[in-house]
C-alpha cells in the first residue's frame, strides 16, 4: 500500500532554509520553512514571518510556483494532519488542512464512505484542496471540492481564527484563492456514501474530436464520473482521436464472491519510482507518438462494466512515485484552460494547432464541466476544459502558450492558476472577473502584506 506523504513536525526545521518547487519542478525558490506542530505556532509564525510574507504549502502538488515563496516563507502544513471526528451516520468529516486525500481515504472507505471530489492525484491536503477548488471528473454533476465544505477555519493575517462558511465573501475569496487571503487550519466536509471501493468503467474509443465532444455530451448525467485521454498528435482525420472512460461506484451486488469478503478495502498498488536521472529529450514527439498509438490501439472500441479497483481509476500515476521526473532536469509544464459551451470551434482549433506543433504531451486529458462554482478564482464554468503535459524544455513553447492563451481570452475562457507557471498578468483580468474584488479584499484585511506567493508576485494578485 503506498505510504501517506507526512514529515515530522517541528516550528523550525533542522535546515529552515530550502529549496522548494512546484510538480513541474520548472522554478524552484529558496524559503525559510516552518513546520507547526499546533494551530497556535502556526499563528506565531503568520505574525513573525516577516516583509517578504508567506505562503501555506501541503503536499506540493500544484504544478506551478504556486506554493512556493522566494526570500520569504512557506509554511508546511503537513505535521497539522489529525482527522478529529467523523459522522458515520451523517456522512461529514473534520479534520485538518494537512490531512492529505489519500489518509482520508485510508479512514473513510472502510466506513463506506468517500471523498466528494478527487483530482488526478490522492496525494494532496485538504487545505490545499480548498486553495485550488480542485475539481474532479464529476465536476458536471458534483462542482468542485469547495461545494462540499461546510465550514473552515481560516487563520487570517494578524493571526487570528475565523470560521468560515458559505456564502460569505471570505469563503468565496479563499475558495480557489491559491492561499492568499489566509491559512486553511481545519475544515467540515461532506462525503459520498459508497458500498465498495470498486468502479463499474465503461470504455470506448472516438475517433476524432467531434465525436469525442458528442459522446462526452450524450447522456452526460447517466454516469457520475467521466474522462477522455486525447491524442494530441494525431493529425488529419484522426485529429483529437480520444479514449472515453466513464464510471460509477460499484455496488456490493456487482462484485464476485472473492472481493465481497471486503468490498471496502483500500489496496493502491505501487510500482518501482521513476529514475533520480532521465536522459534528456526522453519524451519527444516519436516515442509520445509510439506512446499514443499503443494507448488507442489497445483501448476497447467498446467496454462496458468493467470492475476496477478505486485508486486505478482515479489515480493511475499515483502508483509510480516521482513520475514527474520522467521529464528530465527541465521539468513540465502543465497547461490546462477552459472554453465555454457555444466555444467548440475554439477548442477545435487548439488542438489543431497542438498537433501541428507536435507538443509531445502523454498524459492529455478533455472533460466537461457542469455549473461554475462560487469562488472568486474558481477555475470551473460550464463547457469544455483540456489539461497537456509539454516538456519545459520544448523550443518556442513560451511564445506558442501565449498564442493559446490569446486563444482562450477571446473565447472568454481561462486558465487553472493551481498548475499555471507562465501566464502574463495582463490577460489575468480578462479570465477571471472578481479578480479586483480578490485583490480589494486582501488589501481591505491586510492579507496582502502578509500572505505572498511567486505566483502572487508573478501575477499581480
Amino acid at each position: 500500500m503506498a505510504a501517506d506523504t507526512r514529515t515530522t513536525p517541528t516550528t523550525e526545521a533542522d535546515d529552515p532554509f530550502v529549496s522548494v518547487t512546484g510538480w513541474g519542478r520548472t522554478a524552484p525558490s529558496t524559503a525559510f520553512r516552518w513546520r507547526p506542530r499546533t494551530h497556535e505556532q502556526a499563528a506565531a509564525a503568520v505574525r513573525e514571518w516577516g516583509a517578504r510574507g508567506g505562503i501555506a504549502r501541503g503536499l506540493g502538488r500544484a504544478y506551478g510556483d504556486a506554493a512556493q515563496n522566494a526570500g520569504g516563507c512557506v509554511l508546511d502544513m503537513t505535521g497539522l494532519d489529525r482527522i478529529h471526528s467523523v459522522d458515520v451516520a451523517g456522512g461529514t468529516v473534520v479534520c485538518d488542512a494537512g490531512v492529505s486525500l489519500h489518509r482520508l481515504m485510508e479512514v473513510l472507505l472502510p466506513l463506506g464512505w468517500f471523498v466528494p471530489v478527487s483530482p488526478g492525484t490522492r496525494y494532496i491536503t485538504v487545505g490545499g484542496a480548498i486553495g485550488a477548488a480542485v475539481h474532479g471528473k464529476n465536476h458536471h454533476v458534483s462542482g468542485a471540492f469547495t461545494r462540499h465544505v461546510s465550514a473552515f477555519d481560516l487563520l487570517l493575517p494578524d493571526g487570528s481564527v475565523r470560521t468560515v462558511t458559505p456564502g460569505t465573501e471570505l469563503f468565496d475569496a479563499t475558495a480557489g484563492g491559491m492561499g492568499l487571503t489566509g491559512v486553511v487550519l481545519t475544515a467540515v466536509i461532506r462525503l459520498h456514501r459508497v458500498e465498495t471501493s470498486y468502479m463499474l468503467v465503461d470504455t470506448e474509443r472516438a475517433t476524432d474530436l467531434d465525436e469525442a465532444l458528442a459522446r462526452l455530451a450524450a447522456d452526460a448525467e447517466r454516469h457520475r464520473y467521466s474522462v477522455a485521454w486525447i491524442d494530441l498528435l494525431a493529425r488529419g482525420r484522426s485529429t483529437g482521436r480520444s479514449v472515453i472512460t466513464r464510471g460509477d461506484h460499484a455496488p456490493l451486488a456487482a462484485l464476485p464472491a472473492r472481493a465481497r469478503r471486503a468490498p471496502l478495502a483500500f489496496r493502491p498498488g505501487t510500482l518501482p519510482a521513476a529514475p533520480v536521472v532521465v536522459p534528456p529529450g526522453l519524451l519527444n514527439r516519436a516515442t509520445v507518438g509510439l506512446f499514443n498509438e499503443f494507448w488507442y490501439r489497445t483501448s476497447p472500441r467498446a467496454g462496458t462494466g468493467r470492475l476496477q479497483r478505486l485508486t486505478t481509476f482515479f489515480h493511475p500515476l499515483d502508483g509510480v512515485p516521482h513520475w514527474n521526473r520522467v521529464y528530465g532536469r527541465d521539468g513540465f509544464v502543465q497547461y490546462q484552460f477552459v472554453v465555454g459551451h457555444g466555444q467548440e470551434e475554439t477548442l477545435r482549433r487548439i488542438v489543431r494547432r497542438i498537433a501541428r506543433r507536435g507538443c509531445p504531451s502523454f498524459l492529455a486529458v478533455l472533460k466537461r464541466f457542469g455549473e461554475g462554482d462560487p469562488g472568486w478564482l474558481s477555475f470551473p464554468v460550464p463547457g469544455w476544459t483540456l489539461a497537456l503535459d509539454i516538456p519545459a524544455g520544448l523550443s518556442g513553447l513560451g511564445a506558442f502558450l501565449d498564442e493559446l492563451d490569446e486563444e482562450v481570452v477571446g473565447a472568454g475562457g481561462r486558465i487553472y492558476l493551481a498548475k499555471d507557471s507562465r501566464l502574463r498578468p495582463e490577460v489575468l483580468a480578462a479570465m477571471y472577473p472578481r479578480l479586483d474584488d480578490f485583490r480589494a479584499l486582501r488589501a481591505r484585511t491586510g492579507a496582502d502584506r502578509v500572505f505572498t506567493s511567486d505566483l502572487s508576485r508573478r501575477l499581480s494578485l
